[in-house]
């Protein structure tokens, strides 16, 4: 298993480190304190190529989740729309007791316990209390409802769109993953470049050392290159930094556990060249513009579903019932069934309120589909320009850091043969490294926007 630790270089080469205790005074050499800083900051660096993250499963990442939970909500109340084919059966077990005439007479009948003598009016007139225990089961058995099978048909499609757009959501972590693993790149290839740096600026640094020993040179310049080394130092604590930063963010995307642990890329920074192209069509059969453009057929049926309200409406309907005085008993029974056609001549203009309501709601989702679609043309036409930029500035900032490479070069030998200053070197030294960093970026930004106009045009 590897670990990695970072350690400024000013630490390693401090010859002690003190701590007072109850006044004396103790020394660790750096060996034992590079051991005490690696115990408590290492962590296991794990590498992971580009090809790597295009297999990796998606199913973790908790945007994906969630528009897959959304996804499965709508397939869910779909379920509801069975309710347009399948029968309702409700069973209940009633318990009354009354002296009124007319329910006292018809629970006697319904138990079947009707005698001449129940006739006579003045037991007719003033019933005793009877009890009536009933159990009955009534089902209900839809036919022909249009408007629930229109309505149905919505629901499935409002289904569609949400998997549709949890694919769009799929290629955007996709793209994200890769922009993550580009960033992580570029964070390694500047702690890279930095560590270089320090390298150059330590070996010139004992140079001037050496020379100040001999006298050659003032005090100045000897701290000049501490400052310099110090600077480094510094950049490259935030370099460290921005490989945890950018670590943790592609575990994030994974919904992996970080703890511990960090990401190297396989494959370093480098210029992928002309990958994008400079075609700036719009794919009309883009995810995101599928989704919108069926989400339109939701209202249509909608609309048809409230003009099916006027339709008339066919349903069976049927019960089996069962009574008796005592409790648990069931003496009598009885069954019921018919068809019903119904007909709502007038609701109130409620259903004309829906239709006028869900044409309105079409047409405001047709004007932002049209809209999104000009959006996207726009940003796609942007991001063809950007990566036309991000190109040129990638073949600038090379000319630019080739340059001052040789003028470093020049500077170098000049110094050696003390012709130029410490300050002049250093000076030189530093806008190489500011020009190889930029190089770095704009390798980086223009990588990141090819990409991107790649998932534009998925």
């Amino acid at each position: 298993m590897a670990y990695v630790t970072f350690i400024t270089v000013q630490e390693i080469t401090s010859s002690y480190f003190y701590q007072n205790l109850d006044g004396m005074k103790i020394v660790l050499t750096p060996i034992v304190f590079l051991f005490l800083f690696t115990v408590a900051f290492s962590q296991e660096t794990i590498t992971i190529s580009k090809a790597d993250l295009v297999t990796k499963r998606m199913a973790s990442n908790l945007q994906l989740k969630t528009a897959k939970a959304e996804t499965d909500i709508a397939e869910k109340e779909l379920l509801a729309s069975r309710a347009m084919y399948l029968p309702n059966v409700v069973a209940s077990y009633t318990f009354t007791n009354t002296n009124n005439p007319l329910m006292a007479f018809g629970s006697k009948l319904n138990q079947e316990r009707i005698t001449a003598m129940d006739f006579d009016p003045a037991k007719l007139n003033d019933p005793n209390s009877i009890s009536n225990f009933g159990t009955k089961v009534e089902l209900q058995q839809p036919i022909i409802n249009m408007d629930a099978v229109y309505q149905k048909k919505a629901a499935q499609v409002k289904a569609d769109v949400l998997k549709i757009k949890t694919e769009r959501t799929e290629e955007y972590i996709r793209f994200e993953l890769l922009k993550a693993y580009m960033m992580l790149q570029l964070a390694y290839k500047m702690r890279e470049t930095l560590e270089n740096a320090k390298a150059t600026t330590l070996a010139n640094k004992q140079v001037v050392d050496n020379y100040y020993k001999n006298g050659m040179v003032q005090k100045s310049e000897v701290l000049y290159m501490e400052v310099r080394v110090s600077e480094i130092e510094s950049q490259l604590q935030t370099a460290t930094s921005n490989i945890r930063n950018a670590s943790d963010y592609l575990y994030f995307l994974l919904n992996e556990d970080a703890e511990g642990k960090v990401l190297k890329p396989a494959e370093p920074l480098q210029y992928e060249g002309d990958i994008a192209g400079n075609n700036a069509s719009l794919n009309s059969n883009r995810k995101d513009l599928q989704a919108y453009n069926k989400s339109l057929q939701t209202y249509d049926w909608m609309i048809k579903s409230s003009k099916a309200k006027y339709l008339p409406k066919l349903n069976a309907f049927g019960s089996w019932e069962m009574y008796d005085n005592k409790i648990f008993q069931f003496g009598a029974n009885g069954y019921l069934v018919g068809l019903q056609l119904s007909w709502n001549v007038f609701d109130g203009l409620r259903a004309k309120s829906e239709q006028a309501k869900y044409t309105s709601q079409r047409s405001k989702s047709h004007i932002e589909m049209e809209q999104y679609t000009k959006q996207s043309q726009l940003e796609l036409n942007k991001s063809v320009r950007t990566v036309l930029d991000a190109s040129y500035k990638v073949s600038f900032t090379n000319q630019a850091w080739e340059h001052v490479k040789e003028a470093y070069r020049i500077r170098k030998n000049r110094y050696d043969q003390g012709l130029e200053k410490s300050a002049d070197l250093l000076s030189a030294e530093t806008l190489m490294l500011q020009k190889e960093l930029e190089y770095q970026q704009a390798v980086f930004e223009y990588n990141t926007a090819a990409a991107y106009i790649t998932f534009l045009k998925q």
